[in-house]
């Protein structure tokens, strides 16, 4: 990417590429979240933890500033598509985990992309989740194993889908979508 890491017209037909391919992904996450909070809430975390994506292979892809933010609100826009009565869970999703991956960036002025920035991010945004999500479903409803597991994956999920992420973007860096 060019030294003077302007968002040109070819970086935001990539985060719109990545933004409607992930974006496909997660309306199916969103669907798939109402048998899974229902059938086997525990695993909501898994489920949940999906909406890293748009940004991690933007950042592992691109890495300039911005792609992350600009890939969710892409992909939440797509989501919406599939959902509209979501819209709105998915633009709010978007930016508060866009800004995080943005903010964690941010911090290592745009220079750091290995996997343990990813990761720190991910990790971050799983707490972040967990906590008002476990309220609201008043986790004392659960065992006690069914509590510890309900916010491991919290984590978990983040953190996988964070490795997903980030061998799509290598792959695709690899393969030439971004050239010098």
């Amino acid at each position: 990417m060019p030294k003077n890491r302007v968002l040109s017209t070819r970086v935001l037909l990539i985060c719109a590429a990545v933004g409607v391919a992930t974006g496909l992904v997660l309306a199916a996450a969103g669907y798939l979240s109402i048998p899974v909070s229902a059938g086997v809430p525990v695993l909501y975390g898994l489920v949940l933890g999906s909406h890293v994506l748009p940004g991690i292979i933007a950042q592992s892809l691109l890495r300039v500033p911005g792609v992350a933010i600009i890939s969710h609100v892409l992909a939440a826009l797509v989501s919406s598509a599939f959902a509209p009565a979501w819209v709105m869970r998915y633009i709010g999703t978007a930016l508060l985990i866009g800004a995080i991956q943005e903010g964690i960036t941010a911090l290592g002025r745009y220079k750091h992309w290995g996997m343990g920035r990813f990761l720190i991010s991910a990790v971050i945004i799983g707490v972040i989740l967990a906590v008002p999500i476990g309220f609201a479903v008043d986790l004392g409803q659960f065992a006690p194993w069914a509590r510890v597991t309900y916010l491991a994956m919290f984590v978990i999920g983040p953190v996988a889908w964070t490795f997903v992420g980030v061998r799509i973007g290598n792959a695709l860096r690899r393969a030439g979508v971004v050239t010098r």
